[in-house]
C-alpha cells in the first residue's frame, strides 16, 4: 500500500497486490548437462487467487517459450516474507525476482513513490500517463542498482478500512492506524499530521485488528476481500487515497543468465501478464466492494466538501513528503507530468 498509509511492507493483502507483484527467484543457471535455469519467484499474492492464476500462466509461458530452458517456481502468499524481505534476499542471491508493491520497489529506489503520493492522482489513466513518462528514468535507475523491470501493475486504489466510520481526516486522527514497521519516515509523517500510527509487521495485522492493537488500515478493496480484513474493520471510507502501484523485478545477474535470444519473448510475456493484472484489478474493484457490502461492509460516504478536506490534508504534507520520502526530482517530475496530462485531458479534479 503505498508509502504513506497502508504500507511499508505490504499487507498480507497487499500481498495480494503485491500480489500482483513478486517474482522471487534463485536461478540455478544452465549446468554442464544443459539443466534448465530454475527461477524461484516469490509473491505476496495468495495461492488460489485470480492474481495467482495470472502469475502461474506467465510462469508456464516462460517455460513454453524457452522450450523448457527456463522454469519458474512460484512461492505465493508471502511465504518468502514481505517486500523488503524479498528484496533483501534478492540482493543476497537467495532469491532472484519479486512481484513487488511500490514498498518493495522503493527498497531499491524511492523514486517510485512519486506514483503513489496521496491524493495527487484522480484516475488510473493519470497514474499510468505519468508512469509512461517516468519509466525510462525509473527503469534506468533500477537497472543501475542491479534490477531489471519485467512489468508494472497495481493492486487498486487504497481506501481506509476501520472499526468505526471515518468520514473526515479528523475522524482518522482518533483511530489507531496500522503503519509498516521499519518505515520511520512514514511513521513520523503520520505523527506530524496529527495521526496515531501503530508500526507493526504486516504479518501481525490480522491479529492486531482482532485484539484492538490497531483498528484502521489502508487497503485496496481487492486486498481487503482476499485478506478478509473488512470483517474486522467493516467501515470503508469512500476516498481513493492512493494507487497501490507495483512492479515485477528480477535481479540483473539472474536475467543475464538467460540466453539473450530468449529475453525479448520472455519480457513480452511478462508485460502481457502485467497488463492482464491491471485489467483484472480495474474490472474487479466495484465488484469486490459490492461483495463485501453483502457480507456486512459499510461504505462511508464522502461529499465534495469532505473530499476537499482529504485533499488539503494530503497536500499540506507534500513539503514533508518531497525530499524525505519521495526524492525531490521525482516528485517534481511526477507533478509536472500530471499537470501536463490534465491540461491535455481537462476534467474536474
Amino acid at each position: 500500500m503505498g508509502f504513506w498509509g497502508s504500507s511499508r511492507r505490504s499487507v498480507r493483502a497487499l500481498r495480494t497486490l503485491t500480489c500482483s507483484l513478486a517474482l522471487f527467484a534463485a536461478a540455478e543457471g544452465v549446468g554442464a548437462q544443459g539443466a534448465p535455469i530454475r527461477i524461484k519467484m516469490a509473491t505476496l499474492v495468495p495461492a488460489g487467487s485470480t492474481w495467482h492464476d495470472v502469475l502461474k500462466e506467465a510462469a508456464q509461458k516462460w517455460e513454453t517459450l524457452s522450450n523448457g530452458r527456463v522454469k519458474v517456481v512460484l512461492y505465493p502468499g508471502g511465504t518468502a516474507g514481505d517486500d523488503p524481505d524479498v528484496v533483501r534476499k534478492m540482493r543476497l542471491g537467495t532469491l532472484n525476482a519479486g512481484v513487488l508493491t511500490s514498498v518493495g520497489v522503493a527498497e531499491v529506489d524511492r523514486s517510485v513513490y512519486a506514483l503513489g503520493v496521496p491524493m495527487m492522482y484522480s484516475s488510473y489513466d493519470e497514474v499510468y500517463a505519468v508512469l509512461d513518462k517516468m519509466r525510462p528514468k525509473l527503469e534506468a535507475a533500477l537497472l543501475a542498482k542491479g534490477f531489471v523491470v519485467l512489468n508494472w501493475a497495481d493492486g487498486g486504489w487504497v481506501h481506509f478500512f476501520s472499526k468505526k466510520p471515518v468520514a473526515t481526516p479528523d475522524d482518522l486522527k482518533t483511530v489507531k492506524l496500522f503503519s509498516w514497521a521499519g518505515d520511520d519516515a512514514a511513521v513520523e509523517l503520520w505523527r506530524q499530521g496529527g495521526f496515531h500510527p501503530v508500526p507493526l509487521p504486516s504479518t501481525e495485522l490480522a491479529t492486531a485488528l482482532q485484539t484492538g492493537l490497531v483498528d484502521t488500515l489502508g487497503s485496496p478493496p481487492q486486498v481487503a476481500v482476499i485478506s478478509q480484513y473488512y470483517k474486522y474493520a467493516p467501515y470503508m471510507t469512500d476516498v481513493s487515497w492512493q494507487l497501490l502501484l507495483g512492479a515485477t523485478l528480477i535481479n540483473k545477474a539472474t536475467w543475464d543468465q538467460i540466453p539473450a535470444d530468449l529475453r525479448p519473448s520472455l519480457l513480452k510475456a511478462s508485460e502481457e501478464a502485467g497488463q492482464k493484472l491491471q485489467d483484472e484489478i480495474r474490472k474487479s474493484g466495484d465488484q469486490d466492494v459490492e461483495a463485501m457490502k453483502k457480507s456486512g461492509l459499510h461504505v462511508v460516504p464522502v461529499d465534495a466538501k469532505g473530499l476537499a478536506l482529504w485533499k488539503k490534508t494530503a497536500e499540506d504534507l507534500y513539503p514533508k513528503i518531497r525530499g524525505p520520502i519521495v526524492p525531490s526530482e521525482a516528485f517534481d517530475d511526477a507533478l509536472r507530468f500530471r499537470d501536463e496530462y490534465r491540461k491535455a485531458h481537462p476534467v474536474s479534479h
